[in-house]
């Protein structure tokens, strides 16, 4: 295992939130960052199809230092992989499970958690080197189905729903074997200020202590 893997794997266990910027600019980058990094969390994801993603990313980076990893999403081919890396990102999700995606961001040395809503596309990108699941879109699914995936996945595989997450819905999916959550537009809206999306992170982040 990488030293960013296990780092990546620190990081969200001491916060299985990743909060996700889609449509964030760079010139916002840095103070949300920062409310979102104060509030507590430690991972954050840039979407690609967000205005001048690779700008954000390495912002972000800069910003973040040794406090979060920054990583990029809906990454959907392997020249977007070494985009990010040159970026200064360090994590790279899709929406899908694309099994080239994911040989070049482990060949790359970076986090790879990719898309997958069956046991057969669960399957297919753990081995491929996958290092998490993206169980996505989650709102498609439920706590049930995720805790029937965890019944044959691999022990140790970690597990991440993402889509239509609220603070509400936390506690549901964490009893059904949920390793941590990506957070969308429950956390963050484009155009949101830092001062209106710190109070949101925060109640994310009160949801993991009850």
């Amino acid at each position: 295992m990488s030293a960013l893997v296990e780092r990546f794997q620190a990081m969200l266990a001491q916060c299985p939130l990743i909060a996700i910027l889609r449509g964030l600019r760079p010139d916002e980058a840095e103070a949300i960052g920062e409310a979102l990094i104060e509030a507590g969390i430690r991972i954050i994801e840039v979407p690609l199809n967000s205005p001048e993603p690779y700008a954000s990313i390495t912002r972000l980076a800069g910003l973040a230092g040794t406090r979060a990893l920054i990583g990029a999403g809906t990454v959907l081919d392997v020249d977007a992989v070494a985009r990010v890396a040159a970026a200064g990102g360090q994590i790279i999700v899709s929406p899908a499970t694309d099994s080239a995606v994911i040989a070049a961001t482990v060949a790359a040395g970076l986090v790879s958690l990719p898309g997958f809503f069956t046991p057969s596309e669960a399957f297919t990108a753990l081995a491929a080197g996958a290092h998490g699941l993206k169980f996505f879109p989650a709102e498609a699914g439920s706590p049930a189905v995720l805790k029937a995936m965890r019944a044959v996945l691999p022990r140790g595989t970690l597990l991440l729903p993402v889509g239509g997450i609220t603070p509400e819905a936390v506690a549901a999916w964490r009893d059904a074997g949920a390793d941590g959550f990506g957070l969308g537009s429950a956390l963050y809206r484009p155009g949101m200020t830092a001062a209106e999306i710190a109070p949101r992170a925060a109640r994310f982040v009160a949801t993991l202590s009850g």
